[in-house]
């Protein structure tokens, strides 16, 4: 009795073990996940939603199925570290190592680095004592077997980068993240915005990117490139195009889902597929679409290694013609700020003059590399932008003729033998943007206006948007550093050639009374004595010399002995001052108002006569006048 009881027990958790073997999926995929938001930053502006954000992102990988999500939020810079030592270990023996971060990111010298919350960076270079790069990040994920990836929510305008100090002038601080190209296989690094570029936190609890991964992300069996790509053409929706996610680096040819698709029971036999077997060019549209969402040049080569012609090959060999061109971009760019740096550098030490010419001479062909880079880059975008807009055009046809002959081919089928309709969101065909230049996005445009303040061509305000007073700026930037920027627009490659400048470009023009002193205008002040003319420079002023008056002089003045000599002369003084001779006369009883002298005074001449000259005068007593009387 008891052996059979035994027996019935064994049996029965046999079954059971049985029954769980077959409803889990055959090869079982360790994934791990390590979550981080940081909001309440102690030395700037605390940030909203990143906490709320890195608490979606922890629940959905939860409800996932992930085997380990370590949420941590707000995290000072040595618990950062070791969060991501720990982390480290649990993805040694997994298949899929995630790493999800919220909070302000920086770029500094191409660099990109995540910033903790006691974080000061007071100078450019405390970026590397008291934050993180991003490629700490990258070996902490290294052991994975099958997927390594890193999603970034940090492309936020970051205030640190405008308060630091710079310790050398080349020290390049950007806006947003910087490129990556990841040099391990198996990695994908997303962007909640596009390099360079700034995202949105959105108006409500969470941000535009951290909704469109949890709804795309967890979806069962859906390739991640894809789901990501969903992710993108749902945050330029919601967006409306100012915000464009992006992804960086590449897989292989298989799909990889974050999440395993549920297991199939197999299907009946009498049961035979309906719907018809994928045609090689299907095949080829949806991996050249993959490719093109990834947007690099390992994924071009991967398609075309499998693909080496047809159609979609040609436009892929386009792309990469794009993707070469912006690498001679960069590297000329490059190679402009560096002999521009070394110009800089002879003529402020002093250098020789063959050594300042030939650092000149350099500087100039490199700039001529640059431009003739820059436009290449132009044509080979043009030239894939009108593929791409033609292949979009040739697709949206084809959908709508098997979109009319769906209903027809409906109609013939049985509807027993109809397959279940897939989910909505992960089916729909892949919208890819054109490449078309557009209009300059905000974040640009503020950019491109901060670097013309900074070399002194702009002196309005950085507000974003793209009025005539920056287009003034930009000419008077091509008319002193000599490119030939299109002012229209505020492009990227606009803002790479103004930050090629490392000094002011544009002089610094002072009203009157003030004069230039570096990069502002201070007031001229004149010393004691002096005043400032018209030309804008102090003059000493001109002082008049006094006039030296003898004091106790009790000689007659000259006036007074011209009188006594000559009585009939007027006084030149004004009559108010001297009484007339006619009114002292009449007070003293005279009637001619004549004026009688002598050699010893003289007097009126009396009523009713008058003065007659009879010759001689002059000193001596002879004054040739006589009184006659009727």
């Amino acid at each position: 009795m008891n052996g059979s009881g035994f027996s019935k027990l064994n049996r029965l958790l046999l079954a059971l073990a049985l029954l769980l073997i077959v409803s889990q999926p055959a090869f079982a995929e360790k994934r791990v996940a390590l979550v981080l938001g940081n909001s309440a930053y102690r030395n700037t502006a605390a940030l909203a939603n990143p906490v709320n954000d890195a608490s979606v992102m922890a629940t959905t990988l939860k409800n996932a199925g992930f085997d380990v999500v370590d949420f941590r939020k707000d995290l000072p810079a040595v618990e950062t570290r070791r969060a991501l030592r720990e982390f480290a270990d649990l993805a040694r023996d997994a298949d899929i190592a995630l790493v999800y971060y919220a909070g302000h990111g920086i770029e500094v010298d191409g660099a990109n680095y995540l910033i903790p919350v006691d974080a000061r960076l007071e100078r450019d270079t405390d970026v590397y004592d008291e934050a993180f790069s991003l490629d700490r990040i990258l070996v902490a994920i290294e052991p994975a077997r099958k997927l390594r990836l890193v999603i970034l929510d940090a492309c936020r305008d970051n205030p640190f980068a405008k308060t630091m100090k710079r310790t050398l002038a080349t020290r390049a601080i950007g806006q947003g993240l910087a490129k990556v190209e990841p040099t391990s296989p198996n990695v994908l690094i997303a962007y909640s915005a596009k390099a360079g570029s700034t995202a949105a936190d959105g108006d409500g609890k969470n941000s535009p990117f951290t909704i469109a991964l949890s709804k795309f992300l967890p979806t069962p069996g859906l390739d991640v490139r894809r789901a990501f790509g969903y992710v993108r053409d749902e945050v330029l929706k919601t967006t409306n195009n100012r915000q464009e996610p992006f992804v960086y680096g590449s897989l292989g040819g298989e799909d990889v889902p974050l999440v395993p698709a549920p297991a199939k029971p197999a299907p009946a036999a009498a049961a035979a597929p309906i719907a018809p077997a994928p045609t090689p060019q299907s095949e080829a549209r949806r991996d050249y679409e993959l490719a093109l969402q990834i947007g690099n040049k390992s994924a071009m080569n991967a398609f075309l290694a499998q693909y080496p012609s047809g159609y979609y090959a040609n436009l892929a060999r386009l792309q990469l013609e794009k993707f070469t061109a912006e690498d001679a971009r960069i590297a000329a760019t490059e190679k402009a700020r560096l002999a521009e740096q070394e110009r800089a550098r002879l003529a402020a030490e002093g250098a020789q003059k063959a050594q300042q010419a030939k650092a000149e001479a350099d500087a100039k062909a490199a700039e001529a590399a640059r431009l003739a880079a820059e436009r290449a880059k132009q044509v080979a975008q043009e030239q894939a932008a009108a593929a791409e807009q033609k292949r979009q055009a040739d697709s949206a046809l084809a959908d709508r003729a098997a979109a009319n002959k769906a209903p027809t081919d409906q109609a013939a089928t049985p509807a027993a033998a109809a397959p279940p309709a897939p989910p909505a969101s992960p089916e729909k065909t892949t919208t890819v943007a054109a490449l078309s230049p557009g209009s300059p996005e905000a974040d640009v445009v503020k950019s491109v206006q901060t670097e013309l303040r900074r070399v002194g061509c702009l002196t309005g305000a950085v507000d974003g948007d793209w009025n005539a007073a920056s287009q003034r700026s930009l000419t008077l930037f091509n008319r002193y550093a000599g490119t030939k920027l299109d002012i229209k627009t505020a492009s990227v490659d606009t803002l790479d050639a103004v930050k090629l400048k490392q000094s002011r470009v544009c002089p610094l023009l002072c009203e009157h009374g003030y004069k230039a002193d570096g990069d502002r205008c201070t007031r001229i002040v004149c010393a004691e004595g002096s005043f400032l003319n018209d030309d804008n420079e102090c003059e000493k002023r001109r002082e008049r010399k006094p006039v030296v008056k003898r004091d106790g002089d009790e000689r007659p003045s000259r006036r007074d002995r011209e009188r006594a000599f000559h009585p009939q002369r007027e006084p030149q003084v004004p009559a108010a001052e001297i009484p007339r001779p006619q009114g002292r006369a009449r007070a003293e009883g005279g009637g001619s108002g004549q004026i009688m002298c002598d050699a010893y005074l003289c007097r009126p001449v009396r009523r009713g006569c008058h003065l007659e000259y009879r010759g001689g005068g002059g000193p001596g007593g002879n004054t040739g006048n006589v009184e006659v009387c009727n």
